[in-house]
């Protein structure tokens, strides 16, 4: 079985220019003594919304790993797919997303239910996990409640793992499932039922993403409790580590961060949490490319700094658009947001410290931030005249990719 990695690190890169700049950044952590393994993840949504398609990201992948003489692993990720938008990826993927968070809380079969909790009376009850100080009590009907709420969802989970199988054969994917994308956290016990009911379902599961308590917005840092998350990822390692020798799942079972883009005060929480249960991770990043791309045509100046201007310009005319889907993970404040005429008049540096995610500097703007985070759609517009904007300033873009995943993300996650 193709077999996920102990530290795995989702790297989109939405217009596909980025992939070398973006295995520099695993290569830097190689020569510190640690394997991060680059998965290169891009949504049918992204592909839709540009125009391109998921043999795309294979071939930028490829290409980067061939010119960089990278020979650790590697993957490219189906991200976020359902069975409706699958088929388009099973060829150049070996890393599929199943992301069943719509079927969340659709009801499940009565009979079906009674079956699961007839079938595993070890959920019932005290249960004791290590690393975890105190016991979980469930009864019943508690069982019954989670299973109700989530079967139809690792059921649908299934049928997807088995079409994706049926193409590519089995073993030759990684296969993950997504739950984060939904209105509530999942708690260390409803993991738990979730993973057997995975189980019982014959998914060879190698990483899940839980929904965490508190707020992971797109382009900024995480808000909510860290204490709180804290004891609930300890506790969701604990879990897995468990569930893996009580229901027979695969060995790499790991856990997953996928929301937010910017987790900069968890990253110290996971890497203790980490070690305690020498456990993997499986972190994205969530659009921080494209981010870096606009800070380096700003950057670079002349013409790079007149197009990030005119990105954030064009945004800024279609704040409503483009923010509605994004509403649940964006917090902008519309008066915080420069005018045309004032970014217009801004020179380099004062563009890029409103952009880049650096709280200490004064002239940084996290709703700008957001709105840009938001806006890639405005550089899909722009077509051919953005991807050679990106080439023309690539030294620029390139560095800025590369410093901000290796400093910002893998240093403090994995390297230290």
């Amino acid at each position: 079985m193709l077999t996920i990695s102990k530290y795995t690190f989702g790297v989109g890169d939405r217009f596909a220019h980025q992939a070398q700049a973006q295995l520099r950044a695993c290569m830097m952590a190689a020569e510190h003594g640690v394997t991060v393994v680059p998965v290169w993840n891009k949504s049918n949504r992204e592909h839709t919304i540009i125009g391109s398609e998921p043999s795309s990201v294979r071939a930028a992948a490829d290409a980067a790993v061939k010119a960089l003489g990278w020979t650790k692993p590697y993957h490219v990720d189906a991200d976020h797919i359902r069975l409706e938008t699958v088929d388009r990826f099973v060829a150049p993927s070996d890393f599929f997303t199943i992301d069943v968070a719509d079927n969340i809380g659709k009801p499940a079969d009565p009979a079906a239910v009674k079956v699961f909790v007839d079938k595993h009376p070890q959920l019932v009850g005290e249960l004791k996990i290590a690393g975890i100080d105190t016991a979980f009590q469930t009864t019943r009907a508690d069982v019954e409640r989670v299973a109700a709420k989530y079967l139809n969802a690792v059921q649908e989970a299934g049928r997807i793992y088995r079409h994706i199988a049926n193409a590519k054969g089995e073993g030759n994917f990684i296969t993950e499932v997504s739950m984060d994308e939904t209105d509530h956290p999942q708690t260390p016990p409803e993991l738990l039922v979730i993973l057997a009911a995975i189980a019982a379902e014959g998914i060879p599961l190698q990483t899940v993403a839980p929904k965490f308590t508190g707020r992971f917005n797109k382009g900024v840092d995480y808000v909510g409790d860290v204490r709180q998350f804290e004891k609930e990822f300890n506790d969701d390692l604990a879990v897995i580590a468990f569930a893996v020798k009580e229901f027979g799942l695969p060995a790499s079972l790991k856990l997953s961060v996928h929301s937010g883009s910017d987790k900069f005060s968890l990253y110290p929480i996971i890497r203790n949490a980490l070690r305690r249960f020498d456990a993997g991770v499986h972190v994205k990043t969530a659009g921080t490319n494209w981010l870096e791309e606009v800070i380096g045509l700003a950057e670079a100046g002349g013409a790079g700094l007149d197009m990030a201007k005119d990105i954030y310009v064009m945004a800024l005319g279609k704040l409503d658009a483009l923010c509605a889907p994004y509403a649940a993970v964006i917090d902008i404040d519309a008066t915080k947001l420069p005018s045309e005429a004032e970014v217009r008049g801004w020179i380099s540096q004062q563009f890029t410290a409103a952009l880049r995610h650096d709280p200490t500097n004064p002239g940084f703007n996290p709703s700008l931030r957001q709105l840009i985070h938001v806006g890639f759609k405005v550089a899909a517009v722009m077509g051919d005249k953005y991807l050679r904007m990106l080439e023309s300033c690539e030294a620029s873009v390139s560095r800025n990719v590369t410093a901000n995943l290796y400093d910002r993300h893998i240093r403090p996650l994995f390297v230290g």
